[in-house]
């Protein structure tokens, strides 16, 4: 218990120096409340987004489009980054070309994926796919390729199946990176999100944050990349008690 609360007491050691610079430099220092808003001024800007349910239904869209490609992304990779774990065919046929597209950052991709998709909701959809899969493949495909050469020779000595290895086998051993990689993932799927709504959509927090940066309303982009960076934070923290659960030998290490 005493290790969780100094542990604590460390991790908002920078948060609080920023608070505290921030402070001084809207307050006492007065800086322009076009480059920096104070404190207050963010928090009067929440209230008043919030009272109007701009700030809700903002928040709403993004989590669903979020929920949609993130669903999607561990599928297809977790699916893929297991065939091409296990198999060298598989690995040869779509590391390259998943390499060669994790290379264009993701902010290239929204025009053509606009261009094909529209403005829509699938568009942003596919954006987040689009970010998110490759992490989780990646993962998972390292996970499953450095299991033990033993492990598979006891797997054949017993007569399992593919199925029955994959699942016995292959999959305890690859846990802990697809784990990461489905953190990764969620990540990669906020920053695709907030990309897209910026560039083309009518709702969510990076249309929210797009707007304002327009207007030059610096209270409201400063709270929602507040907002960005707590659900970020939220995510991550119940993922990784998720996986806690999910993987209890890797706490003891």
């Amino acid at each position: 218990m005493n290790n969780k609360v100094k542990d604590f007491n460390i991790s908002v050691i920078i948060p609080i120096f920023i608070v505290v610079a921030w402070f001084y430099a809207t307050t006492i220092n007065n800086i322009s409340g076009a480059i920096l808003p104070k404190i207050s001024d963010v928090f009067v800007a929440f209230r008043s987004l919030a009272q109007k349910g701009d700030l809700q239904k903002d928040v709403i869209a993004s989590l669903v489009r979020v929920f949609q490609g993130y669903a999607i992304s561990a599928f297809l990779g977790i699916a893929l980054g297991a065939l091409a774990g296990m198999l060298p065919f598989v690995r040869k046929l779509i590391v390259p070309v998943a390499t060669a597209i994790r290379q264009v950052p993701i902010i290239a991709w929204i025009p053509l994926i606009i261009l094909w998709c529209g403005i829509g909701e699938l568009s942003k959809v596919v954006v987040i796919i689009t970010a998110a899969t490759f992490p989780i493949m990646v993962n998972t495909m390292s996970g499953v390729s450095s299991t033990s050469d033993l492990l598979l020779e006891v797997a054949n000595l017993y007569k399992l199946s593919k199925w029955e290895t994959f699942v016995k086998v292959y999959l305890p051993n690859a846990l802990p990176h697809i784990l990461v990689g489905l953190k990764l993932g969620m990540g990669a799927s906020w920053m695709a999100v907030v990309a897209a709504e910026m560039l083309g959509a009518s709702s969510g927090i990076g249309y929210r944050l797009n707007d304002a940066r327009s207007m030059l309303k610096s209270d409201q982009v400063i709270l929602c990349i507040l907002l960005i960076g707590a659900i970020g934070i939220g995510s991550d923290w119940i993922l990784s008690n998720i996986f806690r659960k999910l993987t209890p030998w890797e706490n003891n290490k």
